[in-house]
Order: C-alpha cells, then structure tokens, then sequence
C-alpha cells in the first residue's frame, strides 16, 4: 500500500462519491474508481459498500482512511517546514485569472505574498484562456464546469451569478423595465440574447462593455442593470438583487496547473494556499448569506 492509494480512499471516505472525491484530487471519477478497485485487489479486502447513495467504508476501510488521515497531517506539518524556507521559495510565479477574481478576493493574492515574500508573484488577467502548455502562466485560476484534460489542481468553489442595479433605480415590475448592461458584442453574447429573449423581450440595452471596471462602474451609477458574480455585487452597498439568477451559468472555480509542475514548491505552496485561503469565501461564491455568529 502505497500514498497515493490511500490518498484516494481517504478522498472518498471524506466525500462519498467518485465525483466528490474527484473533485477534490482534481483528477476524473474513472480514474478514482479505477485507483480504489486496485487498491481493493493489492490488499484482498473491500474498503467501501456501493449504494445509491454513496459509497459507505468497511471497517477495512474505516482503519485504512483513519492511517491516512494521519499520515496527511504528518506530510502536512513536514510539507510546511519545507516550503517555508526561503532557499525552497524563491524566484518567479506568473498565475493567470480574470480581473474580477482579483478584484474580489484581492487578500488572498496579499496572504500569499505575506507568506512567502520571496517569491516574485506575477499577475495575468486575461478573459481568454491561457495556455499553460505553452508556458503562458504557471498556474490558471479558472472558471469551468470541465477543467481541460491534461491540467490538474483543486477545486476552490463554486461562483453563483445574478443579476445588480443600483438602488437609485428603485423597484421595476418587470426585467424587462430596467435599462441593462450587458456584454459587447464582440464578446460571446449568444446566451445573453437568449435569456432577453425569454426573461425580458424588448429589454433596451443602455450600455455594451467587455470590461469589467466599467461595467461595475455603469452598475453602480445607475445605468442599467447587469450580471455579476456575486460575491461582487453583495460586497457593494450600492447595489441590489433585481431577482435574476444565472443558474444555469454558475461555473466551479479551479486552480489548475500542468502534472508536471503541480510538485514545483511554489506551484504547490501557491495551490495549498488558494485552497485553504477559499474556505472561507465558500458562502460569498455560492451568492448566500454570511453566517450569523
């Protein structure tokens, strides 16, 4: 029995299915089954019981995720020493992410440099997906429902969409009374005109923008309502909810990096940093309510 293999089983005792597990090892749930049933066969036992509802541990399985679990925390304490020596930290990262993620989050870009100073952190923004095979970034903070074959890293969350105006345009009727912001044209436009033409037909479009600067500047003077991750819109005052949600647009946020990088020490200090430093922001992506203390 090796790491590795515990590894995946202590990832589905943790989650309960392949999918989660898979999420959470940024890998494919064929390739979590397939690392769970060699297990089983290296070692002779079942680990879990298959039901509708999810895989439960044998007592095989509950000892072997309990090993493992410890054996985490040991590599995790070890982990960290290494990592925070300066000779292991040092020299350039170029992550690459989209404007508002940074505009949203900018503490946990701030924690990361506070934590290892040394390293020289570079910031791409780009709406475009970069290509890391090309060594465009090192790592991509990406939002997709289906992280690229080839890339692997952690799932960070998942980002909910809706709709903002501020509140100086009071209350409307209906969506389609609102003056609305929306993408340029130039841009991928095809869904918004679909949603238009179901929720608001005849919508007048009052401005068209690709930047996102100035679409949370158009937003925020009342010049139409418009979409926007939640975690922006909540976090403005001077904007509200005009009660349109893009569920069907809400988009799992990832960190991803080539397989052949994700052992570098500032790529998986960087990777364990953003994951841990996202827990936090779980409810804020998701677009619900702060707990109340």
């Amino acid at each position: 029995m090796d790491w590795d293999d515990a590894r995946y089983v202590l990832a589905l005792h943790r989650e309960k299915t392949l999918s989660g597990a898979a999420a959470t090892l940024g890998v494919t749930r064929t390739t979590v089954g397939r690392r769970l049933k060699s297990a089983e066969d290296r070692l002779g036992v079942r680990l879990f019981d298959r039901a509708d509802d999810g895989f439960t541990p044998t007592a095989a399985g509950e000892e072997l995720a309990e090993t493992a679990l410890k054996l985490e925390a040991e590599l995790h304490v070890t982990e960290g020493r290494i990592l925070g020596r300066d000779a292991e930290l040092r020299g350039r990262l170029r992550v690459a992410t989209v404007d508002f993620i940074f505009a949203g989050f900018p503490d946990v870009f701030a924690g990361f440099i506070e934590r290892y100073p040394r390293v020289d952190l570079t910031i791409a923004v780009s709406h475009e997906p970069v290509s890391l095979l090309r060594r465009e970034a090192d790592v991509s903070l990406r939002l997709t429902n289906r992280p690229p074959n080839g890339l692997v890293g952690r799932k960070l969350g998942r980002m909910q969409i809706e709709a903002y105006g501020a509140r100086t345009l009071g209350r409307r009727a209906k969506l389609a009374d609102y003056p609305w912001v929306a993408n340029d044209e130039r841009s991928d436009g095809t869904w918004y005109e679909r949603w238009f033409a179901k929720h608001a037909p005849g919508a007048r479009v009052s401005l068209r923008t690709d930047d996102f600067a100035v679409q949370l500047r158009a937003l925020s003077n009342g010049i139409g309502v418009g979409f926007l991750p939640c975690f922006i819109g909540d976090a403005h005052p001077e904007l509200r909810r005009v009660g349109a949600r893009l569920t069907n647009e809400a988009r799992d946020f990832w960190a991803l990096t080539l397989p052949e990088l994700r052992h570098n020490s500032r790529i998986r200090a960087f990777l364990d940093h953003v994951y841990e430093a996202f827990q936090p922001h779980q409810r804020a992506l998701a677009g619900l309510p702060a707990k109340k203390r």
